[in-house]
């Protein structure tokens, strides 16, 4: 076993990668940019490494210098978590090189899922159900029409290397595919630096059910179930749950074998992840392999009762697997929610800032996993995730009881947060019903617009009638209300007191609108 892991990573994921080090007896190294030389994995460390400037390109993504650092300490092994280099073959080869153990698939793996179009090869050979479409990028536009006329409108456009919504473009018409690819290619340059699209099938309103797959360096594959992630926001998941609701037994089984087979297609070791998409009529269509740990991974150990960190580690250390597929029972159900500092007010912007202060939920079935305390400073330079808040429970209902509780117990001051979106998403009653697909949340992000807009045009409307009541009252020429009508008892209708008594009702009666 390793005496000492280099963590090549910041935020929640370096944090929870420190714990599971120090649960085995390894001892962690974290390393830190200008901006994050206060952060927590660097205070939960047992060494910290500056390794440069804030921007990404000149310290979380600078291989040579992550390199130097796990010489410098003495680290075998490095852990990527998820994001920066977590997927990157280079850095992954350039650890081989300089006899460092990475946590994680081969490099030779990593190339062949890097590339959608690659993947989709490999998945043909193998028999594997993909969405229809190219298998190869897109060589012209004449070549995008000539498969779009053959496999029928809404097409999609994908970049080839890369995910998170960019180079992603929906095509409904064949008037609008020229402009669309132009700028799928132009998108997927800036953001992988390469501008291969393919074109596939649009499936209308899928789902995006992924399942957890798990394989030794002797052989041994095994799939960990499923989790549901189709509560996504322009293609990003925002909530994430383990069983999905859509799934029975027999579904379950079919799409984790299939799973199994993808990885065996990639001669796959370690954590990774075959996503999928799925149409109503529960037909699956692989749809790319992260061949990495998840941002979504509590709650397939929540589940499982399997510590997916700690077989990692223990996978790169050259020990089997300890457990076998039939060993491997779901038990439960656990929802994960990503708690981002960002501005829902604001079209979900960024949101930098100190933690003045910092409330967070506990209690029974609630976990957390987070990068921040109270008095620290948000950067902006990075993915403003701040922590994950996953609820578990014997059932679905009972977790998100649980979760709901949890949000209203969670407070950050200083910054804007996505709390609040949450509360909604746990009490819409299509969610609790699990009628999600990948648009859910799109929908129910604009019918709370429109309810807003409608609420505003009332609170308008409300005012402006208040305001001309308030002036006929002034000038004493609104009529008075039906009960108030009749002057009281020995005084007169034109009497001060019964005009001050009917001017007072009128203040009632507005106050009650």
């Amino acid at each position: 076993m390793f005496k000492k892991i280099l963590i090549a990573n910041r935020g929640e994921i370096a944090v929870r990668v420190i714990r599971a080090c120090r649960e085995m007896g390894i001892s962690p190294v974290a390393v830190y940019s200008d901006v994050d030389r206060a952060a927590l994995h660097v205070r939960k460390a047992d060494e910290a490494y500056h390794i440069g400037p804030a921007t990404a390109s000149e310290s979380y993504l600078n291989i040579p210098k992550l390199i130097e650092v796990a010489r410098k300490s003495g680290a075998e092994a490095v852990h990527p978590g998820y994001g920066f280099l977590s997927e990157n073959p280079s850095f992954n080869r350039a650890c081989r090189q300089a006899g460092i153990k990475f946590i994680g698939p081969t490099p030779e793996a990593m190339e062949l899922m890097g590339s959608k179009t690659r993947a989709r090869q490999t998945m043909e050979k193998a028999g594997v159900p993909f969405v229809p479409g190219t298998t190869k990028g897109l060589d012209s536009l004449a070549h995008a029409r000539e498969v779009a006329a053959k496999i029928g409108y809404p097409v999609m456009l994908k970049a080839a290397g890369g995910g998170g919504g960019k180079g992603m473009r929906a095509v409904r018409s064949a008037d609008q595919l020229a402009s669309a690819l132009e700028q799928a290619k132009s998108e997927a340059m800036r953001s992988f630096k390469d501008d291969e699209v393919y074109i596939e099938k649009l499936i209308e309103n899928p789902r995006h059910i992924e399942v957890q797959i798990l394989g030794d360096e002797h052989g041994h594959l095994v799939y960990l179930g499923e989790r549901e992630c189709s509560v996504q926001r322009r293609h990003q998941k925002v909530l994430e749950e383990s069983p999905s609701a859509f799934v029975d037994p027999d579904m379950r089984r079919r799409m984790g074998e299939t799973a199994v087979r993808v990885g065996k297609a990639a001669a796959y070791s370690n954590a990774g992840t075959v996503e999928f998409l799925v149409d109503e009529r529960k037909n699956f269509y692989f749809l790319e392999v992260n061949a990495r740990l998840q941002v979504e991974h509590p709650v397939t150990e929540f589940v499982t009762g399997l510590d997916l960190v700690h077989l990692q580690i223990r996978i790169a250390a050259g020990e089997e697997l300890p457990v076998r597929q039939e060993d491997i029972m779901l038990r439960g159900h656990a929802i994960e929610c990503r708690i981002y500092a960002e501005d829902p007010d604001n079209n979900y912007f960024p949101s930098p800032g100190t933690i003045t202060r910092l409330l967070q939920p506990s209690g029974p079935g609630i976990r957390r996993d987070s990068g921040v305390y109270e008095g620290w400073t948000v950067p902006i330079d990075y993915d403003p995730l701040l922590a994950k808040v996953i609820g578990y429970a014997p059932t679905r209902r009972e977790a998100i009881a649980r979760l709901d509780r949890a949000m209203y117990e969670y407070f950050a001051g200083g910054i804007k947060t996505n709390i609040s979106l949450f509360r909604r998403i746990l009490r819409d009653p299509d969610f609790i019903a699990g009628k999600v697909h990948t648009g859910y949340l799109d929908g129910l992000l604009e019918r709370s617009k429109n309810e807003q807009h409608a609420a505003r045009d009332g609170d308008r409307r409300i005012a402006a009638v208040a305001a001309v009541l308030f002036t006929q009252m002034e000038n004493g020429t609104a009529a008075a209300p039906a009960e108030t009508a009749q002057p009281a008892a020995g005084v007169s209708a034109n009497g001060a007191a019964g005009t001050h008594w009917k001017r007072a009702a009128r203040m009632d009666a507005l106050r009650e609108h």
